[in-house]
């Protein structure tokens, strides 16, 4: 049974790049006959803005989105992520590391916890002990793909919040997740999850990773380069746009919920340009 899903970060407002995201997802999950979870990534709760979850689930059900199951949040399943953590710990696999942000500068980490903390520091977040080996993946649009996980990574924050990279494996498998349709910024972000699978006994999931919507400076549309929210009052129109930037046939229907039908019975995702990055007209 297919089962894929759409996780937007509730930051702010639904923009174009995310709409994009949102209509692979469910254009392969449909096209399939199979289920299309929705999952609110608010795991970081420093970023996330009162109102944005709510005003993002209200957006897709403008656009004729319809989903299977509650929506999850990840704010509520800390105990999922935390038991995960220990697993880790319990095998040797994470250790805590005293070294802040700025002692990192940017860069790969060096290991300085490694081995244990060197005097005079305390324990303030948690990694996980990697291998410098390549993570080797076939994604279904980029192609083959070989990269290692970019040394040790963060699991637990200085702030006590789980990342990213922990939450999301964790929810793919609690969800049973087959196929994982998103953002080509992610890629580099899957030989770590990869990795993490493979220690926790976790199903990998088949990934495609289409392109990201960027502006005019070539900046990937986020909510930190100001990008717009989608018209809340011309759903066809703003669908028809996302469908032809992924390559698919554009031609607004009557309603929503036939264009949706068209899309789905003529959904090819090896019309999808594979580029990383193009030019959104929505900014």
């Amino acid at each position: 049974m297919y089962r894929g899903r759409f996780a937007p970060s509730p930051t702010g407002p639904l923009h174009f790049g995310s709409l994009v995201a949102a209509a692979a997802s469910y254009l392969e999950a449909r096209s399939r006959g199979g289920d299309w979870l929705v999952r609110m990534e608010d795991v970081d709760e420093s970023r996330t803005r009162p109102g944005a979850a709510d005003s993002i689930l209200r957006t897709l059900e403008r656009y004729g989105f319809t989903w299977d199951g509650p929506v999850v949040y990840q704010t509520r399943r800390k105990e999922r992520y935390r038991e995960n953590l220990r697993r880790l710990t319990d095998r040797g696999f994470a250790y805590p590391c005293g070294c802040s942000r700025a002692e990192i500068a940017g860069g790969p980490y060096p290991g300085t916890c490694r081995d244990g903390l060197p005097a005079g520091k305390r324990p303030r977040l948690w990694r996980l002990r990697t291998s410098e080996e390549p993570i080797s993946f076939e994604d279904r649009l980029q192609g083959p793909q070989s990269m290692n996980t970019g040394g040790d990574f963060i699991l637990q924050r200085a702030d006590g919040l789980f990342a990213y990279q922990l939450a999301v494996i964790v929810d793919d498998a609690d969800q049973k997740v087959t196929d994982v349709v998103r953002g080509a910024d992610l890629l580099d972000s899957t030989p770590r999850q990869i990795y993490l699978q493979r220690l926790l006994g976790l199903p990998q999931p088949s990934y495609l990773h289409i392109p990201a919507a960027t502006n005019a400076n070539g900046q990937k549309l986020s909510k930190q380069t100001m990008a717009r929210p989608i018209d809340q009052d011309s759903p066809i129109m703003t669908l028809s746009a996302a469908l032809e930037f992924l390559g698919q046939p554009a031609k607004p229907a009557g309603t929503i919920g036939e264009m949706w039908a068209l899309a789905i019975a003529s959904w090819a995702p090896r019309s999808i340009p594979p580029v990383l990055r193009r030019l959104a007209l929505f900014q």
